[in-house]
């Protein structure tokens, strides 16, 4: 397996962010437009109001527990008045990398679309001394019906230049063959199921790759040629795998994110429900590859239907003058 050709000639291999961008909600429910496809979230019986103020500490919380365990962590706060319920997702609308490219992605539904803000998001790189060398925007799918949305439909081995794609009504097999054309990066996609039979929404919900662990459900991918194209890539990266169920997926387990923190070895952000899912030998064998870093975000799960690794969008930047 190879990279595409055309990858960008400045490319470089790194596999963890030292830096991850949050956006600090305005509002915060379950987003009836993504309900659909999205099985993961819950609408609760207590005010708007209350659930955001839950959902604010959560993120607080988790923004100041990344900052403590090294991780540089840029805050962006949502528009107020925006009506979009998700915008504490961010990883879904744009991803960065190391040669300076910002990539905006198609969004399925409306309400998420709203979301992107990249002039917002253009000045607080420069604030924060990061470079922004070109713009790549693949928005314009939208008009075709076609979406990959982000790091959550595309979960990247950024130093083997391969994109993983769990195809969904939000991940387009078109749509992701033009963003690993665009990048410059290797697609393997594949069907995964919950245990219901619904459609995996998001590939970051049942999969992680670190530098030298890959955290996966395969019990969820589709057996026969999915599943082997997903394990060979896997075998010829030369990742350990750390493999779910479908209960452990359920709790967040596969929602885990490595990151640098200037130590020698990366730490994983996962939550407290996730961690908890984890049996002994499976804790045992995560922190032998990362320092695990526990959020406390069960609101935001279970309201809104994603993990810390969707609140967390990385940020590969080279700094400024580079």
């Amino acid at each position: 397996m190879r990279a595409h050709e055309n990858a960008h000639p400045a490319a470089t291999a790194r596999q963890c962010a030292r830096s991850v961008l949050m956006v600090r909600p305005a509002m915060f429910y379950a987003n009836p437009e993504t309900h659909p496809t999205n099985a993961f979230q819950n609408v609760v019986a207590a005010s708007a109001a209350d659930v955001l103020s839950v959902a604010r500490a959560e993120f607080e919380a988790a923004a100041a527990t990344l900052a403590d365990a090294g991780v540089k962590v840029l805050v962006l706060d949502a528009q107020p008045g925006a009506e979009t319920p998700d915008a504490l997702f961010p990883n879904n609308w744009f991803s960065t990398h190391e040669d300076g490219r910002l990539v905006l992605y198609p969004m399925c539904t409306a309400n998420r679309r709203r979301e992107r803000r990249p002039e917002a998001l253009i000045a607080l790189a420069a604030a924060r001394r990061f470079q922004i060398t070109e713009t790549i925007d693949l928005t314009g799918l939208e008009e075709r019906g076609l979406y990959v949305e982000g790091t959550g439909s595309l979960v990247l081995d950024r130093e083997a230049r391969i994109a993983y794609a769990a195809l969904s009504p939000r991940t387009h097999a078109e749509a992701v063959e033009i963003a690993c054309r665009e990048l410059g990066y290797e697609p393997v996609a594949f069907h995964a199921h919950d245990s219901a039979g619904r459609e995996i929404y998001h590939t970051n919900v049942l999969m992680s790759v670190g530098p030298t662990l890959a955290v996966l459900a395969s019990g969820l991918v589709q057996p026969g040629a999915d599943l082997r194209r997903v394990f060979d890539a896997l075998e010829q990266t030369n990742k350990t795998l750390l493999d779910l169920s479908a209960s452990q997926v359920a709790e967040f387990a596969g929602n885990v994110l490595f990151l640098d923190s200037g130590a020698s070895a990366p730490v994983v952000a996962l939550s407290r429900r996730a961690w908890k899912s984890l049996t002994r030998a499976q804790r045992q064998l995560l922190e032998q590859h990362a320092r695990p870093v526990l959020c406390a975000v069960e609101t935001i799960e279970h309201v809104g239907g994603g993990g810390i690794r969707c609140m967390l969008a990385e940020i590969f930047l080279p700094p400024a003058g580079t």
